[in-house]
């Protein structure tokens, strides 16, 4: 069953209630991780949790929302509460908001006056997973070019920040048309990924070509070059694993700027997240990719990507 976890308590989906003036109700300030657990063999494991969790440390860190968050405490909560749920595969997600703050950023005392310590508020949910339909994965996708464009100058991208809206609504008009994510651009027009994704190309030719694959994915925060403009791409915690993946089976990957011409002209195009994996797109509004197939290195990350997941109990 949905179990929420809030503040160090336990709760069921009716009677977790968070403060009207908590800075995620008021000025949309916090963080979020989305995460999938599994029970298996009488054992609870999340699936790349410490990633996740070093993810919103930093970002926490980074962007002065706290420095008080501890990876170990976190983590024995959101398997508590994963336990608690009794669910075998979950959907987890864990965030982190301001708290009791107001405009100023200063904690409201129960008489509306002085200040007293900040306090995150902590909230982890624990649902039934999402289940896609396989068509999705056997078949592929398709996607659109969102009209959401992202500004490397702007300082919260980059970060898994609670503020989805535009990402959220470019996905709705996505589904609109029938398609499965929205590809989002950067002010320069270079690709950002996808509204709830990280983007991957495949490029160049199999064994039997002159040319060798590689994967090609666009530059994330943190990887910049040195003097180099920010990037506003979400380092995602499923791209660090495919990119693990793709060491170990020697596929060479460029992190680099990447065009629409680039993604019309690749062999394959496959997006990343941590609810469905590794999803296969074959057609990006009407031209197709590749051959209009699912392509081998996607079937391979997908099939590495679920193996991996089992693993985890």
């Amino acid at each position: 069953m949905t179990t929420v976890f809030l503040n160090g308590r336990l709760l069921s989906p009716g009677e977790a209630r968070v403060s009207a003036f908590d800075a995620a109700v008021q000025h949309g300030v916090g963080l979020f991780e989305t995460m999938t657990a599994r029970r298996l063999n009488g054992h609870t494991r999340v699936f790349l949790l410490e990633e996740h969790l070093d993810r919103m440390i930093g970002s926490a860190r980074e962007l002065g929302l706290s420095d008080a968050l501890r990876a170990p405490a976190l983590a024995e909560a959101i398997t508590r509460t994963v336990e608690a749920s009794e669910l075998d595969h979950a959907r987890v997600r864990l965030t982190i908001t301001g708290g009791d703050l107001n405009l100023l950023g200063r904690a409201r005392t129960q008489d509306g006056g002085g200040a007293a310590p900040v306090e995150p508020t902590v909230l982890i949910v624990a649902q039934p997973a999402t289940v896609y339909p396989e068509e999705m994965f056997e078949h592929g996708a398709s996607a659109t070019i969102a009209d959401l464009k992202v500004n490397p100058l702007d300082p919260l991208a980059g970060h898994k920040t609670i503020n989805y809206w535009g990402r959220l609504r470019e996905l709705q008009l996505a589904a609109a048309k029938k398609a499965g994510e929205g590809l989002v651009l950067q002010v320069t027009n270079h690709v950002c990924g996808g509204c709830v994704s990280n983007v991957f190309l495949v490029t160049g030719e199999g064994s039997g070509g002159g040319a060798r694959r590689e994967l090609v994915t666009p530059i994330a925060r943190g990887e910049e070059a040195s003097g180099a403009i920010p990037s506003p791409v979400l380092p995602g915690v499923t791209r660090g694993w495919l990119l693990e993946w793709a060491g170990r089976r020697r596929l060479p990957v460029r992190k680099r700027l990447v065009t629409i011409e680039d993604v019309l002209k690749a062999d394959e195009v496959f997006l990343t997240n941590s609810s469905w994996g590794v999803m296969p797109v074959v057609r990006v509004e009407k031209h197709e990719v590749g051959d209009g197939e699912v392509g081998e290195v996607a079937r391979d990350a997908l099939e590495a990507w679920r193996e991996a997941q089992e693993a985890t109990g």
